[in-house]
């Protein structure tokens, strides 16, 4: 049970993290805000998804 907490507390830090550099990284570029908003929730949450269906299956 404890190790699942540990495992959404960072997975939502780490998300919310990779979210913001994405976010930041795009916002140099011509790329409009809608679009850096965009992906900057949608590439973390497939992450995220993708590591707990890795996690588990452990």
């Amino acid at each position: 049970m404890q190790d699942k907490n540990i495992f959404y507390i960072f997975g939502i830090l780490q998300a919310i993290t990779l979210g913001l550099i994405v976010f930041f990284i795009l916002g140099l570029t011509n790329i409009g805000k809608d679009t850096a908003v965009l992906l900057s929730i949608l590439f973390p949450l497939f992450t995220v998804i993708i590591e707990y269906i890795i996690y588990s299956k452990k």
